[in-house]
């Protein structure tokens, strides 16, 4: 396989751009803004599969009636530190930015907050969220199951979602520590990812519809749990505490029970998700945890690597991306670049590739 270029378009343009079609395609403010801030995240955080490149989808769902563009969010059930948010079918990034806000305001009078979400749909990556948490002193936990793509450990049949946990924890003077992984071995839009660009995948990561593994992003049928061959029990039952989280005490359907997240974008998908924020000062002084953050974070960095590598911790990568990217642009890989192409002809919107014509 051979590689694509790519082109890269500054954080400022792409905010623009994304919130103008989200807007364009029927979704009221709140929608675009929060699908807006969730997708430049991932992309300025270099998590290109869960960043602009779902604009297109985005917009095709609300347009196409799956996502409500102007839904009225409601907390169905509030008991003690915990609450049940309703999310009428609205955005996902929507959804899970105003459960994390729910959450983080019960862990100010609790010490937690928990939020289950019901009727929700794709909120993209988690780490948008649990980082809303962790910008506001406390630590945050984000789940969400999706449909079945993932086959058992030993399994031969699409069973879980990615199921992605996300988790992260602020630390004095510098970026929260900053964990965000599917549950998979890897997640569907890297695979989609790879296909665009033309790459072939890691071994073992993936396997096409008679279950043998392949490296062509283009024969994946179903994806291994995280742990591989022989461990793969672990990331299949992570993604099994993920699933309880997100189903069982949401009323929302289990992963081999949704919609496929591209098929029929006119019936929502009611997806259910789950938050946590927990305030570190309910449990100890506040410069325990935070001396306790350094000084973990400071023997990550100081623990020696093997030769020729570099040890880092959770999000040392993605915020090593976040400031490369915020000087240099976010590069678009050939498929993002032809949808933001259909999406300016489709809305009538300014063209972000007037430069490179």
């Amino acid at each position: 396989m051979s590689h694509s270029p790519r082109v890269s378009v500054s954080i400022v343009d792409l905010e623009r751009f994304c919130s103008a079609a989200l807007k364009a395609a029927g979704g009221d403010n709140a929608t675009a803004d929060a699908a807006t801030r969730a997708m430049i995240h991932a992309s300025q955080c270099g998590i290109d599969s869960h960043g602009v490149r779902l604009l297109e989808h985005y917009a095709k769902a609300i347009a196409g009636g799956r996502v409500n563009g102007k839904p009225r969010l409601s907390f169905a059930r509030e008991f003690g530190a915990t609450a049940v948010l309703d999310a009428d079918d609205g955005h996902g990034a929507l959804a899970a930015y105003a459960a994390m806000d729910k959450a983080v305001e019960l862990a100010r009078r609790f010490g937690t907050g928990s939020v289950a979400i019901r009727n929700s749909s794709h909120l993209g990556a988690a780490g948008a969220y649990v980082l809303a948490a962790a910008e506001q002193g406390m630590m945050g936990l984000c789940v969400c199951n999706a449909d079945a793509i993932v086959r058992l450990h030993d399994g031969a049949a699409k069973f879980h979602g990615t199921n992605p946990i996300a988790f992260a924890a602020p630390v004095p003077s510098a970026r929260p520590w900053l964990l965000d992984i599917p549950t998979s071995s890897m997640p569907l839009q890297r695979v989609n990812l790879y296909r665009s660009l033309g790459r072939p995948l890691p071994e073992g990561v993936a396997s096409d519809a008679s279950g043998r593994d392949t490296d062509d992003p283009a024969q994946v049928t179903m994806l291994a749990p995280l742990g591989g061959s022989e461990f793969g029990y672990k990331g299949a039952g992570l993604a099994g505490m993920v699933e309880i989280l997100s189903t069982a005490i949401t009323g929302m359907g289990l992963s081999f029970e949704l919609g496929n997240m591209t098929a029929d974008l006119t019936r929502p998908r009611h997806l259910g998700a789950f938050v946590m924020a927990i305030e570190p000062t309910a449990f100890v002084e506040r410069d325990v945890f935070d001396g306790t953050m350094k000084r973990y974070l400071d023997a990550i960095h100081a623990s020696p690597p093997v030769e020729g590598r570099k040890v880092m911790a959770p999000g040392d990568r993605e915020w090593a991306q976040f400031e490369l990217r915020a000087g240099d642009g976010v590069p678009l890989d050939p498929e993002t670049i032809a949808a933001f192409v259909r999406l300016t002809d489709q809305y009538g919107l300014s063209s972000l590739f007037k430069q490179t014509a």
